[in-house]
Formats: structure tokens, C-alpha cells, sequence
């Protein structure tokens, strides 16, 4: 009995083996950090943020790889169809994470089954910001405004199924108003035709929007969060106008399901690790993005609630993927 105890054991730290000499000698070349959108967007900015200074504490170089295209759908595809060697890791919004497989039903890949939680990375205040131009200081002046014009109003977003998308169309539930949606491709082209006017307004990310807002080329109208921003002291909430009108977006890390146990728990250490670094975490929440660095279990279980969350929004507001 003592003898086939002791065979099991040693039998479990032979099965053991292969995942503990796979995490020391990894990573084995540079380690790419997909983000499903163009250069400049408030993700692509936190990537960087992370992804150099993780490839310091790894010893690789961490290549950001920015795979736009069909609204986020392109860049997760080709992060759940990578190799599951820790190589490749997907730094996704909630829009990717939680909401375009409800909103666009026949994609490729399942979130659930193709994908292993790291960890949440940051939360991300949101905010409605409208051109200096447009005649409007406060949420109640734009209902107004847009209740006066229905359907002459317009606004931008990161593309569809994303935070900026389905907050503004939260807002036109909760309003009653009907704010017409223009899809860009990512963050960089919708603000640049924000600030040039074109385009009256847009809900984006503290992360993108607050130097401009600062600079003076946009207005900070109001924060579609729960509570006001250190930040942004002066500015309200939307939900103080319309109760239940909130949405927070947030940045969740992932790799390729069937990563080995050593090299995930490598990965999640080292990013933790530098969440909770003052210099890190510094330089994060004075771009609006409040660090993180929860357990694989709570993002697993937090991406399963926001998209139960927003799938709920989807039907709500009748949020089509156009």
C-alpha cells in the first residue's frame, strides 16, 4: 500500500516535469502582445506602457502587434487561433472580451473555451467629450439639443461593439434621444475627425481623451462612470442626469487556452508584479487608467458577468452589428 502511495507521487512529479522545464526556459524568442486596434487608441497606449516594461522582467523583447480590422473581431481571431506557448498574448478591451461574440454571433473563436485568463490590467474611466463647436456644456443641454434634432446629431466610436458604441447607445436609451452612430476604425481616425470638428462628440477612454480635454481642443461634457474623477474633479457623472446611464470599460490580458500552467503563472506574476510597481501604476492613473492586476479566477469570472452585462444592453437598446 506504502510502495503504490509512493509510486503515485513520484508518478505526479514525473507529469509535473515537462510544464516546470517549459516555464524556466521560457520565453524562448520575443513575445508578441496583440491589440485589435490601429496605433494610438487607448489600449495600444497602455500595450506599450505594459508590454515594455514586461519584457525587462522577462528578458525578451515584447513586440506590440496592432491587428485592426472588423471592429476588434480580426485581432481576437488571430490571438485565439496562436500557438499556446505564452508567446502570444492578447491585451483585450471589453468590447473584445465580452461583447462582440453576443453582438456579431458568427465568429470563429469562443472567449470562453479558446482563451485563459490572466488578469484584468486596468479599469478605464469613459467619457463623453463633444467638439468645442457643438453648443452644449452639460448632459441635460445635449438631451435637449438632441431631442430638438432627432436623428441630425451624430457621433463616433472606436467601431462597433465596443465601449464608445454600446455607452452611447445606452445613453440614447436612457435619454430617449436618437444620436446617429458613424463607426471609425479605432480610436486615432475618430479622434481625429473630433477634434477637427467633423464629427460632434464621442465616448472615449481617459486613457486617449484627457490630454486633449486638457489641451483645450475637446470638451470633457460629463464621465459615464459611477463616481467622479480625481482627475476631473469638476466634471459630473452622467448618471447624475440620467440614473443608470454608466459604463466603465477595462483592458483584461489573455493567452491562447492550453498555455501551460508554468509559463501562465510566469506571465501573471511578472504583469501583476509591475501593476503594482509605483512607477508603473503611477504613470497609469495619470492617463486615466486605474491598475488592476486581479487573479485568472476574478477576470475569468468578470468576463463572464460583463458580457451577460452587456448582452443585456444589446437587446435593451436594439444594438445592431450594422
Amino acid at each position: 500500500m506504502k510502495q503504490s502511495a509512493i509510486l503515485q507521487v513520484f508518478a505526479a512529479i514525473a507529469a509535473m516535469l515537462p510544464a516546470l522545464a517549459a516555464a524556466q526556459a521560457f520565453p524562448t524568442k520575443p513575445i508578441r502582445m496583440i491589440v485589435a486596434f490601429p496605433p494610438g487608441g487607448g489600449t495600444d497606449i497602455v500595450a506599450r506602457m505594459l508590454g515594455s516594461r514586461l519584457g525587462v522582467a522577462l528578458g525578451q523583447q515584447v513586440v506590440i502587434e496592432n491587428r485592426a480590422g472588423a471592429d476588434g473581431v480580426i485581432g481576437t481571431e488571430i490571438a485565439a487561433k496562436s500557438p499556446p506557448d505564452g508567446h502570444t498574448l492578447f491585451l483585450g478591451t471589453a468590447g473584445n472580451l465580452a461583447i462582440n461574440q453576443t453582438l456579431y454571433g458568427k465568429v470563429t473563436f469562443d472567449i470562453a473555451r479558446d482563451f485563459a485568463a490572466v488578469t484584468q490590467v486596468v479599469s478605464v474611466d469613459m467619457m463623453l467629450t463633444t467638439h468645442p463647436s457643438l453648443p452644449v456644456r452639460t448632459v441635460g443641454a445635449l438631451v435637449a439639443l438632441a431631442k430638438a434634432r432627432p436623428g441630425e446629431l451624430n457621433y463616433a466610436s472606436t467601431g462597433i461593439g465596443g465601449i464608445p458604441h454600446l455607452a452611447m447607445e445606452l445613453f440614447n436609451y436612457t435619454a430617449g434621444t436618437k444620436i446617429v452612430h458613424i463607426p471609425y476604425k479605432g480610436g486615432a481616425p475618430a479622434l481625429v475627425d473630433l477634434t477637427g470638428g467633423h464629427v460632434p462628440m464621442m465616448v472615449q477612454s481617459m486613457v486617449q481623451g484627457l490630454p486633449i480635454v486638457k489641451a483645450g481642443k475637446l470638451r470633457a461634457v460629463a464621465l459615464l462612470s459611477p463616481r467622479r474623477a480625481a482627475l476631473l474633479p469638476d466634471v459630473p457623472t452622467v448618471s447624475e442626469t440620467l440614473p443608470g446611464c454608466e459604463a466603465t470599460n477595462w483592458y483584461g490580458l489573455v493567452v491562447p487556452a492550453k498555455t501551460p500552467a508554468g509559463i501562465h503563472k510566469r506571465i501573471y506574476e511578472e504583469v501583476v508584479k509591475l501593476l503594482r510597481s509605483p512607477e508603473l501604476k503611477e504613470l497609469l492613473i495619470a492617463q486615466g487608467a486605474e491598475p488592476v492586476g486581479s487573479t485568472p479566477e476574478q477576470l475569468a469570472a468578470f468576463m463572464k458577468s460583463e458580457t451577460a452585462k452587456w448582452a443585456r444592453v444589446i437587446k435593451q437598446a436594439n444594438v445592431r452589428s450594422e
